[in-house]
């Protein structure tokens, strides 16, 4: 089973990018295409600038074989045609030093502004296109997938505990507007999309529609509430878990369409309270919810060996309660409930085969 590898989020040193899922559907952070393409403008106007006044103060060593003199516009245009490599051959450095200067100064010039001019165009054209393309080769293979709105400790928690169970790492796409947790998502094997989990487009982006669920952890309540609603409102059937932190707001989770709601306050609060007169109960607990540990809390339909038994009679594992045509069933009722058909059994169980946890 792969080890999770706890995040840095709080670390200045940023991981080193994979190269198989590095930048994986990333946006650029900073400034806007807009702004990018003005300075990029400006750096190319003040080097081609640069290049005239150069070829001003050393016009002398330029030869115009037309009519044998240089004036402005003739520098303007031998500037122009050759940081562009045209070169008609009709305006031609004769002194030393002039070719000196063209071939030391100029043409490191002339290489630089192409190289702006070809990384604008990949970045403004053709990365989208290829980020397009991936994206849409991606969304095509995802097909009861688990979405994860937010990347902090509790989501990449989650994340790895999903991996855990069984989920590809394809097939979990992780959305954050930070590009540092995003490329530890891409890192880690997971989908990353950089983008708004509240907005629809985001949202449909990752394919909720056909998402088997959607983890919400983004750390804000508020921020919680609106995602699970955007959630609801493009798809009726995706499983919605939600994490919230104070309680009062539990409700209006639910109703909000979330159809499981965790606290992690709340659940933290019952561990510690029970530590205080055990010793042993609150690491079995957390032990028992981990997909790395020795025992494990599953949840499956009543299969036909179950049907007319009790639970206590249940051979794979300890059956702790039972889900039953909207009952539920308490451990209490252990020698005396049969099960029935498509009951769904809480059990307690060793991990299978191959999924087993190495010793800790």
């Amino acid at each position: 089973m792969q080890k999770p590898v706890e995040p840095r989020l709080r670390d200045r040193r940023r991981a080193k990018p994979s190269l198989r899922n590095g930048r994986l559907l990333h946006v650029r952070s900073g400034l806007s295409p807009e702004k990018t393409l003005l300075v990029r403008v400006t750096i190319v106007v003040a080097l081609i600038a640069l290049v005239i006044a150069v070829f001003w103060f050393d016009r002398d060593g330029l030869k115009d074989q037309i009519d044998g003199t240089i004036s402005f516009p003739d520098v303007l245009y031998f500037a122009m045609i050759t940081v562009t490599t045209v070169g008609y051959g009709d305006i031609v450095p004769v002194s030393h030093t002039a070719r000196l200067i063209d071939a030391f100064a100029v043409t490191p010039i002339r290489v630089f502004i192409w190289f702006i001019f070809l990384g604008t165009a990949y970045e403004l054209v053709v990365q989208r296109i290829v980020e397009e393309f991936r994206l849409s080769r991606i969304q095509k293979q995802l097909h009861g997938h688990v979405v994860l709105c937010g990347f902090g400790h509790s989501g990449f928690i989650a994340a790895q505990e999903t991996l855990s169970k069984g989920h590809p790492g394809d097939q979990i796409v992780i959305i954050d507007e930070s590009e540092e947790r995003i490329q530890l998502a891409a890192d880690a094997g997971f989908i990353g999309l950089r983008g708004d989990a509240t907005s629809e487009d985001t949202l449909i982006k990752a394919c909720v529609g056909q998402a088997k669920a959607v983890i919400v952890s983004t750390g804000r309540d508020d921020t919680t509430i609106l995602v699970i609603l955007t959630v609801r409102h493009l798809s009726a059937a995706t499983k919605i878990v939600a994490s919230i932190k104070q309680e009062e707001n539990i409700k209006l989770a639910n109703l909000s369409g979330a159809d499981l709601v965790v606290s992690p306050p709340k659940i933290g609060g019952y561990l510690m309270a029970d530590a205080v007169e055990s010793q042993h109960a609150t690491p079995f607990l957390c032990d028992l919810m981990s997909a790395g540990g020795q025992m494990v809390l599953a949840e499956r339909r009543a299969e036909p060996d179950d049907v007319g038994r009790t639970m206590a009679e249940v051979a794979a594992g300890l059956v702790v309660q039972v889900h039953s045509h909207g009952r539920t069933v308490a451990f209490t009722e252990r020698n005396r409930y049969i099960i029935q058909p498509n009951d769904l059994l809480l059990i307690i169980s060793p991990p299978q085969p191959g999924g087993e946890a190495e010793p800790r």
